[in-house]
């Protein structure tokens, strides 16, 4: 059985599962388990999760889960880790205990979590620029991996993924795991890259992070950098585009405390999911854009302001 769902369609994905181990006079078996919020449909009492493998019972698949307790979805959003107790009766099943999996700290070294504990309270109290889900996205421009500017605003209509790494972090569950799960993106979503996705890694550490050094970060990867683009800029200007999206970091003799963030921007320009940690898998990072790549694109209408053009979604009341 395949974990994507294009093919079988999710709620053929479901009747195969519990096909498999629901048999007739079987006792209510309950299961732990996890996974990565793609959708919530509040109208029907369902939430899709790209979930985790539950050994003995399924493996990891795209499914949808009915859930009895409308109040349980409340505060649930795509891009959320969540835990869960699915439970599978002869002829139903469906999920309680459902709860946002709290990210810990991933920090190794406890003064550089208690450093960016402080920074992120700081952050906390006083950033007025933080987006939330469903915002729109401020253009910035920021400098390539070719030395050459670009700015989000050239991708209009494309989904938009970003993250945020440091090209000299030794740690393999840090940036690395956030770069690795961008290569994988840009295997599985080889044909949609550059017309209909784009991959956007940001430094935070822009000192050292020149463009030759992203370059050289690029070729790491083997980064199709027409679609995959590695960005910098001075530190003002990074720290405006970490700021929107709740990033936080700090540097100290050589060592880049910082949060981990993956955020996912629709094609109208919005923020559809910012995942917060390291504990998701590329697979699931995955079906979280193909959710975002499902959805139509917006049509544009040009019209004219004092002689200029000016394309926007004509979905958008706010262009």
């Amino acid at each position: 059985m395949k974990q994507h769902f294009v093919k079988l369609g999710w709620l053929s994905m479901l009747a195969v599962a519990l096909a498999v181990t629901c048999r007739p006079g079987m006792a209510t078996q309950s299961y732990s388990g996890s996974g990565l919020v793609l959708q919530v449909n509040p109208q029907h009492n369902e939430v899709v999760v790209s979930m985790k493998e539950i050994p003995g019972f399924m493996e990891a698949m795209v499914m949808p889960l009915p859930v009895p307790q409308a109040k349980e979805l409340r505060g649930i959003n795509p891009g959320m880790l969540v835990d869960f107790t699915l439970v599978v009766a002869e002829a139903t099943s469906y999920v309680e205990n459902l709860r946002v999996h709290r990210f810990e700290s991933y920090e190794n070294d406890p003064q550089g979590a208690c450093r960016l504990a402080v920074i992120e309270k700081v952050f906390a109290s006083n950033s007025k620029t933080a987006l939330a889900l469903g915002d729109h996205v401020p253009d910035f421009t920021l400098t390539d991996q070719n030395g050459r500017p670009l700015s989000l605003s050239q991708f209009a209509g494309k989904v938009v993924a970003i993250t945020f790494v440091y090209t000299r972090c030794p740690l393999p569950n840090f940036c690395f795991r956030l770069s690795n799960n961008f290569g994988q993106l840009q295997k599985r979503y080889a044909k949609q890259m550059g017309h209909d996705l784009i991959l956007l890694t940001i430094t935070l550490d822009p000192t050292t992070d020149g463009p030759d050094a992203l370059a050289r970060y690029a070729t790491v990867w083997k980064a199709n950098t027409n679609a995959w683009h590695f960005l910098t800029g001075s530190p003002a200007d990074v720290r405006k585009v970490t700021s929107m999206f709740s990033v936080v970091s700090n540097s100290d003799e050589g060592t880049v405390t910082h949060s981990l963030h993956t955020v996912i921007i629709d094609r109208q320009g919005d923020v559809a999911a910012n995942l917060e940690g390291n504990e998701f898998t590329g697979t699931q990072l995955g079906d979280l854009v193909e959710a975002e790549l499902a959805k139509p694109t917006p049509a544009v209408h040009t019209e004219r302001v004092d002689n200029s053009s000016v394309t926007s979604p004509i979905n958008d009341a706010r262009h």
